[in-house]
């Protein structure tokens, strides 16, 4: 069994999501929105970095996946989610995880068929293969689709490179 740990990265909210992977398939661990309130960029960043570091610890993932910084409305803003992004990284990082970086686009096509799906479709989706309850808030489901995306990317990854069956029954996920 392979556990990996999804991030959805903001200044303002960070999703996570966390998988277990067995045999092909997965199954829902938790999920979660990182709340940062208002105050000056570092300390949003070590709070982010600590929040990271404390789910890692907790939930003990071998993996991380995290979704690649992409153009938002302004420079200002793509700024600030990358540097959000290096804070979870780094948690992930000194969590000894080996951290995995997937677009936007890649991401929606793994999960949803569609790298145009917006975000209700990735709710419904991430929703139905995990075979959850109920819809997980946007941010959450956004990280659990980060971390499926990257179970789908090491699989097909493993199929290629041939004796996959036998690899992932050992609980890896990488070649």
């Amino acid at each position: 069994m392979t556990r990996i740990l999804g991030i959805d990265p903001g200044s303002r909210k960070t999703g996570y999501g966390i998988i277990d992977v067995e045999r092909g398939k997965a199954r829902y661990v938790a999920s979660g929105v990182i709340r940062i309130p208002e105050g000056p960029l570092p300390e949003r960043l070590k709070l982010i970095f600590d929040a990271v570091s404390q789910i890692a610890q907790q939930y003990q993932p071998a993996q991380m996946a995290i979704e690649n910084v992409f153009m938002s409305k302004s420079a200002g803003s793509a700024l600030k989610l990358g540097q959000a992004r290096g804070a979870a990284i780094v948690a992930g990082a000194n969590s000894g995880l080996a951290v995995a970086e997937y677009e936007a686009r890649k991401v929606k096509q793994a999960v949803v068929g569609s790298g145009a799906a917006d975000k209700l479709q990735v709710q419904h989706m991430v929703k139905t293969l995990l075979s959850l309850p109920g819809t997980p808030q946007e941010d959450a489901a956004d990280a659990l689709a980060v971390a499926l995306c990257h179970m789908h990317t090491e699989q097909t990854l493993l199929f290629t490179a041939g004796g996959a069956r036998s690899r992932f029954r050992r609980g890896r996920l990488s070649v």
